[in-house]
């Protein structure tokens, strides 16, 4: 990790603008490391020999556009991920196996070919409908069946593209957003890149802890991005129970926006559930095919408050004006075919088993693992660099969970879509001696 001394020498400029320029530059041509400490206002002002004044105005432009943070006694840092740099998937070493990336099983997702050949639309001109009747049919009857709101409806081009919509119609910089600690970095990164200040909250595995919830809203968040089921990276899942907790303290504070992240649908293998309806004035529902129907057709279906999705439409009508109706048709004909929700099925019970069969194999070794629902297996460990460079070496790559984590403590990352029952037990053996367990030992 560079220190600060290094990072300042990359910082030039005499006005706050300038400055922050600068450190934007330092970013993108990595001159400037994510997570690398800044200095402090004093001494970059010292150096630069201009009012603290200054270096505070610059680094508050800087905290407002996602690219710094601010990390109690660590001091002020770069973004673990700024929005001014790309953050690549990392790459998994050839014959490694690839327990890291998320991505769902190739093998349980529908093979398209069948259903583009059938494929014969007319060409769409500009005064044509934005969104597809028959796939907003087709997702609320979806959504109906699942006992979820149901009446106002847009077609985004997937999940974060509608979290991103929702929050920007409702939001805006300097407000405070609750999100789940651990949570997805994708959200966490995009609330900074919005000019949001995050506000975390624990997670277990049947959801958000509500004592921590109620506090997070309590103190003023606006809105709240939750996981209703197949939580990356825990796998947690709402209980019926917790459910009701939640709804009764979001009652109390009805002007708090609400936005939940259905994005595994179907393949997390539990049960739809919902906070929404009459417990908040405004709320978005975002469903993503990417996990049940392949992550390359970049579609989502939302559901909201008449008002929010009015003002998500309104503006998706100033830019990109709509989702190509080519991918909208191709949802519609997979989702018309009663083979597709057969293999949904099989596919949301072998993530079941996967799952299940990693949890089973840590527990003979007294590891410790989260996994309700989803695709990922989340574990605790002291260390998370040095265990996911062990297992590494053994050639399965997992993710550090440091990404993750605002709060909470040290984890590693197991995607399990693709991992065999049968060769869990050797992954959980190789995590055991990585961490120095024998089977059969404790927690």
């Amino acid at each position: 990790m560079p220190n600060s001394s290094k990072q300042s020498k990359a910082i030039e400029g005499r006005s706050a603008v300038d400055i922050a320029t600068s450190v934007e530059d330092g970013i993108r041509q990595g001159r400037l490391l994510h997570g690398g400490a800044l200095p402090t206002v004093r001494a970059l002002a010292a150096q630069l020999d201009v009012s603290p004044t200054t270096v505070a105005a610059a680094y508050r432009l800087l905290r407002e556009r996602g690219l710094l943070v601010t990390a109690g006694r660590r001091g002020t840092r770069i973004a673990p991920a700024p929005p001014v740099a790309s953050s690549p998937v990392p790459e998994v070493p050839p014959g490694t196996r690839d327990l890291a990336t998320g991505n769902p099983d190739a093998l349980l997702l529908p093979r398209l070919g069948p259903y583009l050949s059938r494929l014969a639309p007319e060409p769409h001109l500009y005064s044509d409908e934005i969104h597809s009747p028959a796939l907003l049919a087709l997702a609320r009857e979806r959504l109906r069946v699942d006992g979820l709101p149901h009446s106002s409806l847009a077609v985004v081009s997937g999940a974060m593209d509608g979290i991103e919509r929702v929050l920007a119609a409702r939001l805006r910089a300097g407000d405070r957003v609750a999100v789940e600690d651990p949570g997805f970095p994708g959200v966490l990164h995009l609330a900074r890149a919005l000019g949001l200040v995050l506000v975390p909250f624990p997670v277990d595995d049947s959801g958000p802890i509500p004592e921590s919830f109620e506090r997070a809203l309590a103190g003023g968040a606006a809105a709240v991005i939750l996981t209703p089921r197949a939580q990356n990276p825990t796998g947690a899942s709402l209980s019926p129970a917790r459910a009701a907790s939640l709804r009764q303290i979001l009652q109390r504070t009805p002007e708090v926006l609400l936005i939940e992240d259905d994005h595994c649908e179907v393949a997390a293998g539990t049960a739809a559930l919902s906070l929404s309806g009459d417990t908040v004035r405004h709320w978005a529902i975002v469903r993503s095919v990417s996990k049940t129907l392949g992550p390359d057709l970049r579609l989502a279906l939302l559901s909201g408050d008449t008002e929010t999705i009015a003002r998500v439409s309104g503006r998706q009508l100033l830019g990109s004006r709509w989702v190509s109706h080519l991918l909208q048709a191709l949802v519609v004909s997979l989702w018309s075919d009663p083979k597709t929700e057969k293999r949904l099925a099989r596919a949301a019970e072998r993530y079941t088993q996967r799952r299940n069969a990693l949890i089973e194999a840590l527990a003979t070794h007294g590891i410790e693992a989260h996994g309700r629902s989803g695709l990922n297996v989340w574990v605790p460990v002291p260390e998370e660099t040095s265990v996911a460079l062990r297992l590494a070496a053994a050639g399965y790559a997992v993710k550090a969970g440091e990404g993750h984590r605002l709060e909470s403590p040290p984890a590693i990352r197991i995607t399990t879509a693709s991992l065999d029952v049968d060769e869990a037990p050797k992954v959980a053996a190789l995590l055991a001696e990585a961490l120095g367990r024998s089977a059969g030992s404790s927690a």
